[in-house]
């Protein structure tokens, strides 16, 4: 078990002579350039702001996925679509949901904050280059139906790119918000041939989701399946 210190040059190690808690690899930066080469091969950035200068990259071995075809979706959230109580958007207001994300619950004031400045514009770059995307949810206000008389309440961003999608982070500011947003992504992602979300790590709000446990190797091979159509 070792973790390896990256430099420069564009590369990661191999993920199986990492850490058991799936930290492999320290230092770098977060350009586009090593990003997308780091989702590509299962990685992704993870380290307290507050604390830390330079990113720690993970790869667990153990992943955890949400197969769009697969997402479960309880009465209670059958009945709040059927309501039709929230708009929900794609990529119109990525900065607003990024920004949420680090901030509801008073998220970044914490300890472990990873969602600092610095991953903030990273992934907002990634997201002006067709890489990111996020999935926002409105609560109307005063019985508009306009999203402009709307307050964002809740969403998702995460990385899009091959045949998968990334899932970074999520907030709700009403019960379910984020909820509702993972839903309307995986059917998103299911019409255009995308195979799954990436969750990262188990929780229990993704376990209830459908969320389950595959392993790397088999990852790796979905992965790098024939890309979106």
């Amino acid at each position: 078990m070792a973790v390896y210190r990256l430099d420069d040059e564009l590369w990661f190690p191999d993920p199986r002579l990492g850490e058991e808690d799936g930290l492999v690899a320290v230092g770098g930066d977060l350009s586009t350039d090593r990003l997308l080469l780091a989702y590509s091969n299962g990685f992704f950035p993870w380290f307290s702001f507050h604390y830390r200068k330079e990113p720690l990259w993970y790869c667990p071995l153990d992943r955890y996925v949400i197969f769009p075809k697969e997402i479960h979706i309880s009465h209670s959230m059958k009945q709040l679509i059927r309501q039709n109580k929230y708009i929900v958007t794609f990529n119109q207001s990525f900065d607003g949901v990024i920004r949420g994300c680090s901030t509801a619950k008073g998220r970044n004031q914490q300890d472990g904050a990873w969602l600092g400045p610095n991953m903030i514009e990273a992934y907002t770059e990634l997201n002006r280059l067709g890489y990111a995307a996020s999935v926002e949810v409105w609560e109307p206000q005063n019985l508009s139906t306009d999203k402009r008389d709307a307050k964002l309440v809740g969403g998702l961003y995460g990385v899009a790119i091959r045949n998968a999608f990334f899932g970074e982070s999520m907030f709700s500011l009403v019960p379910n918000a984020s909820k509702l947003a993972l839903i309307h992504l995986a059917k998103a992602l299911d019409s255009i041939g995308g195979l799954f979300i990436d969750c990262q790590f188990e929780t229990p709000h993704l376990k209830s989701m459908g969320g389950k446990h595959i392993s790397y190797d088999k990852y790796m091979e979905i992965l790098n399946k024939q890309e979106l159509r």
